[in-house]
């Protein structure tokens, strides 16, 4: 469906700017819509997969050209966002990661490929890979996830077109179907829209049922800047109801470490902290209720 060419665009290069951008605008409503029916099964993978996390385990990405880039792109924010470790993401991009800026439209035709860059990363059943095509049958996309479910990893494949070989190949699907496109065969438009949703939505749930999301914050951020660093001191304020100057200190003395400073700014000293985190597996919501901290 995402190659076949839509009679009603027939003309499209005929057509005023301000129609085809309508007609743009249009095609993304669609693919948010199409996002809606995988809700649920969203929601299970997600759950599964923090399971998987919840120990060593680490977040593959694997994909080709369009897919490929927005793989990438989601799991590259989730360390400044989520304090998601460097060493536990792993790219397999059809490739390599130079096409993340220069197209290698024939990287994606060679499975051996993916099965080689899952095998080079030694992937295993802690592991959690998410293969992302619009079709669902890129060879290289379909290698690696072969690889991966042989090696008992936790395989998931974002799709855009229905009873592809991806879908019969991993443990999870989520299949946005998202039909033909304005520009016949361009899944940069609706199809890559739900992919980039998809993703967003998928890494989120599974980052915050791993505790690293308290109250709607990001507790887990990295503080790498001035801009980072007072919104860490915001959010300690608002957790412990102490002052800027408390929230500032107890950062400091964290080594800008959000989570413990929280504990710190309630009374916990910098030793004290860290242990309740240990005992709490990271989690702040429960490191809080242990209590005695003061």
């Amino acid at each position: 469906m995402t190659e076949m060419v839509s009679r009603r665009f027939g003309d499209f290069d005929q057509w005023s700017t301000r129609d085809m951008v309508e007609a743009m605008y249009e095609g993304q409503l669609a693919a948010m819509a199409a996002v809606k029916p995988v809700i649920d099964e969203l929601a299970i993978t997600a759950e599964e997969a923090a399971k998987r996390l919840n120990g060593q385990g680490r977040l593959v990405y694997a994909g080709a050209g369009t897919s490929g880039r927005l793989a990438v792109q989601d799991g590259a924010e989730l360390g400044p966002t989520f304090g998601w470790p460097h060493d536990r993401l792993v790219f397999c991009m059809a490739g390599g990661m130079k096409a993340l800026t220069m197209s290698s439209e024939r990287a994606e035709d060679i499975s051996s490929d993916g099965h080689e860059q899952i095998l080079a990363a030694a992937i295993g059943k802690n592991d959690v890979v998410i293969g992302v095509a619009a079709s669902g049958r890129t060879p290289f996309t379909l290698g690696a996830l072969s690889e991966a479910k042989a090696r008992g990893a936790l395989t998931i494949g974002v799709v855009n077109n229905p009873g592809s070989p991806i879908s019969a190949k991993v443990d999870h699907t989520l299949l946005a179907q998202t039909g033909c496109e304005l520009i016949a065969g361009s899944t940069r438009m609706k199809a890559g829209t739900s992919q980039k949703v998809i993703l967003n939505m998928l890494s989120t749930a599974i980052m915050t049922r791993l505790g690293r999301v308290y109250k709607g914050l990001m507790v887990d951020m990295v503080v790498s800047n001035q801009k980072l660093e007072e919104r860490a001191v915001g959010m300690i304020c608002q957790i412990t109801g102490c002052n800027q100057a408390v929230a500032k200190s107890a950062l400091k003395k964290a080594n800008l470490n959000i989570k413990c400073a929280v504990l710190m700014a309630l009374g916990a000293s910098q030793a004290q902290s860290e242990r309740l985190l240990i005992k709490a597996d990271g989690n702040l919501r429960q490191a809080l209720s242990l209590g005695n901290y003061g």
